[in-house]
């Protein structure tokens, strides 16, 4: 009987060893070691016994793929790693055999196109493909291990592993992340390898090239004060010349400059992300035009007149490559090449007799331009024949972010071509657009789901278009301030002047004065009743009886308006000073006002709108003012009354344009209304008067950088002078005789936009 553990073997060699058999004490201890080894080897066996037996996928809302692997035992958290080209996300499971017969699971939901899983070395390692970076996390739970891919893009993102605890629903909390280390080596190839170090998992970076730079952004990771420096790494002669890493928002951002054609490879394993930079390969700088480089060995060739299949097979001599050559190549070639490459001679052989190669692996298809491309020409007609008879197969992709009815107006957009119809030239042909000849897609508006049916190929490539379409649109965050600031300055002085009286002399003269003609009027009428009536002197004023008497209550004088010889008071006096002298005969008033008033104002007003890139928004406030116009109106009637409304609003309406560099285009216009003052509409009632304030404008700004659109400074200074012709000239005196008044005033309009990108929220 077999033993499969070779138990037997082993104790024979444990027992006859050097020929002869050992004590009684060293069987029992060779027997029990053997026991203790047998055990060791049992044990091992049975750790190594976890069997990956299920693996399922699950499309949450949102484009989210959750994936679940269920092993035979508790299963210990695996080793995780990405990569940018081609995007992926692998996990190693140590010490497990894979017992899923089905290699490859296509998935195409979200970012996530398919899984696949393979086992060798006692391990396996699942490996998820994807249209495009996305961030992830893992989680266990018992049994399962659950890997959560999210649909935002987000470049090459570290596996958030959070290890459950014996309740299921209870797990880790995540620490914050720092970046504690970034290294630079030099590979043996000469590219340049930047070693990102973390003080754990969870951090999400995203990676892009813009020109010669390459940005890493890594979200939510405190940068240590000591971190944050430039590294020059010009002298190791790699394509990266220097490293800078800095803070940037809630986290970190490392510019990376090359310098060359280079091409980059980003990878994530454990706590340490890896940027890998080398320069591109030769042959991938040579253009379709560049002269073909010849570096075989060299030989020297001296023919008259020699079939041309004999110097073909010389040089498959010489190069110890296979070179079937077609039965139509024929005819003689004379030549003399000396010490040239092999491969140059053949280039000039072919060229010579109209001839051409195709090269596979180390064979050599030589045969005349002609058959070949008659060759190549067949192959590519038998492919089409081969997709129109393929058969079709249904998909139904869900859209999480656009539109799916204009989708499939996209993927059915004919485009026109240039044919030969009929034997003539200038035909038009339409083409399928995204689809095949048989290609038909239609959509559904309820689920917001497309309805494909194509060949299995052009499925995967509608797929992959969608995933590159089928993406969260960004969104910008605007806030604008309109600031209105007045400032205004008057001062008046005024004053009101007036002598006022009257004298009669011996021989009988009145002679009277005050500030108008009707007072000087009425001391004259006064002065002949008194006359009249026996009087003597100037009349007075009894007021007890009206009429004049010879003895009264003091001199009869006229009212105050009329007494006055200036009257040039301020406006709205804040203060004034009154001054009266009474003789025999005069009066004199005299009145000083002053008035002097200061104001400052100031409004902001602060719109704010969110709004998707590249997408209009439009903010208002503010009201409808009433007004009534007539119709008709004439002929002695009122006309038909309307009432019309005018709008009164702040205004924002901004369109954002994101930039490849994060900055945002802004093309906005800003409004600002109020009303001024109501003036009489000739048919009746008032209308509004509105000062309007408005800009329309396009500018470049940086995320979260406040800029300053434009504005309007108005400065009014006015001196208003009022005064008696040459009196009020006089030095002095003169100052009786005018008001002066001097106003000041400032406005100022100042406009303030501040654009914020609103970043995904990682999970």
């Amino acid at each position: 009987m077999t033993d499969p553990l070779g138990v037997s073997k082993m104790i024979t060699t444990a027992t006859d060893l050097h020929g002869r058999r050992p004590a009684k004490g060293m069987r029992k201890a060779g027997i029990a070691g053997l026991l203790a080894l047998l055990g060791l080897m049992f044990m091992g066996t049975v750790q190594a016994e976890n069997v990956l037996e299920d693996l399922t996928y699950t499309a949450q809302p949102g484009g989210k793929v959750d994936i679940t692997m269920r092993f035979a035992e508790a299963v210990v958290a695996p080793q995780a790693f990405t990569t940018e080209s081609p995007p992926r996300i692998a996990l190693d499971l140590a010490d497990t055999r894979n017992a899923i017969t089905q290699r490859r699971i296509e998935v195409g939901a979200g970012a996530t196109a398919g899984i696949s899983t393979v086992e060798a070395a006692g391990r396996t390692r699942v490996v998820v493909d994807l249209f495009r970076p996305a961030s992830y996390e893992t989680r266990i739970n018992g049994k399962e291990l659950i890997l959560s891919i999210a649909a935002n893009i987000s470049g090459s993102t570290a596996a958030a592993t959070s290890a459950a605890t014996r309740n299921p629903t209870k797990q880790v909390a995540n620490e914050t992340v720092a970046l504690s280390n970034v290294d630079f080596r030099r590979g043996k190839t000469g590219e340049g390898r930047i070693v990102v170090s973390f003080s754990g998992p969870g951090a999400a970076a995203d990676l892009k090239r813009e020109g010669d730079k390459i940005v890493l952004d890594i979200l939510n990771v405190k940068l240590p004060p000591d971190q944050a420096k430039r590294l020059d790494v010009l002298d190791f002669a790699t394509p990266v010349q220097y490293i800078e890493t800095r803070s940037r928002g809630t986290g970190v951002r490392i510019d990376i400059s090359a310098q060359g054609p280079f091409e980059q490879l980003a990878y994530q394993t454990g706590n340490e992300y890896v940027v890998e930079i080398s320069p591109k390969r030769e042959d991938e700088k040579l253009s379709k035009n560049a002269e073909p480089v010849f570096n075989g060995s060299r030989v020297t060739f001296n023919f008259q007149d020699i079939p041309t299949r004999s110097v073909l097979q010389l040089i498959a001599d010489v190069s110890d490559l296979n070179i079937v050559v077609a039965d139509s190549v024929q005819g003689n070639v004379t030549l003399r090449l000396i010490n040239v490459p092999w491969d140059q001679a053949l280039h000039i052989v072919l060229q010579a007799k109209g001839l051409d190669q195709r090269k596979q692996g180390n064979v050599i298809w030589v045969a005349p331009q002609a058959e070949i491309a008659t060759r190549e020409q067949a192959l590519a007609d038998a492919r089409l024949q081969m997709e129109d008879k393929v058969e079709l197969v249904s998909d139904y992709i869900p859209i999480s972010y656009g539109n799916a009815k204009d989708i499939a107006a996209l993927l059915t957009k004919d485009t026109q071509g240039s044919t030969t119809t009929g034997g003539q030239q200038g035909g038009q042909q339409q083409q399928r657009g995204f689809l095949s000849q048989r290609g038909t897609v239609s959509f559904d508006d309820r689920t917001n789901t497309l309805l494909v049916s194509d060949t299995p190929q052009k499925i995967i490539e509608i797929r992959q278009l969608i995933a590159v379409l089928d993406r969260p649109v960004q969104q910008v965050l605007i806030e604008s301030r309109i600031v209105i600031a007045t400032d205004t300055f008057a001062r008046e002085l005024g004053v009101k002047f007036g002598i006022s009286g009257g004298y009669e002399d011996h021989n009988g003269n009145v002679v009277s004065t005050a500030g108008t003609a009707v007072g000087t009027d009425r001391m004259s009428n006064l002065a002949l009743n008194n006359r009249f009536s026996g009087g003597r002197g100037l009349p007075v004023f009894n007021p007890a009886t009206p009429a004049t008497s010879p003895t009264g209550g003091g001199i009869a004088v006229p009212s105050l308006n009329d007494r006055l010889n200036v009257n040039l008071p301020a406006a709205t006096p804040a203060g004034s000073f009154g001054l009266a002298i009474l003789g025999a005969d005069y009066l004199l008033d005299l009145e000083l006002s002053a008035a002097q008033t200061e104001g400052r104002g100031e409004v902001v007003s602060s719109p704010r709108v969110v709004t998707a890139n590249q997408k209009e928004a439009v903010i208002k406030q503010g009201q409808e003012v009433a007004y009534v116009t007539f119709q008709n109106a004439g002929g002695g009637g009122a006309g038909t009354a309307t009432v019309q409304f005018k709008e009164v609003v702040l205004e924002l309406k901004v369109t954002p344009t994101i930039t490849a560099d994060d900055r945002v285009v802004l093309n906005l216009g800003v409004k600002k209304d109020a009303v001024n003052r109501y003036i009489d509409n000739p048919g009746g009632g008032q209308v509004p008067i509105i000062d309007k304030r408005e800009i329309n404008t396009s500018v470049l700004v940086d995320n979260g950088q406040t800029v300053v659109l434009g504005g309007v400074y108005e400065v009014e200074k006015r001196d208003d002078l009022t005064k008696v012709p040459f009196l009020g000239d006089v030095p002095i005196l003169g100052n009786l005789f005018k008001k002066t008044g001097r106003t000041d005033t400032k406005a100022e309009l100042l406009i303030f936009v501040t654009p914020r990108i609103l970043s995904e929220s990682l999970k």
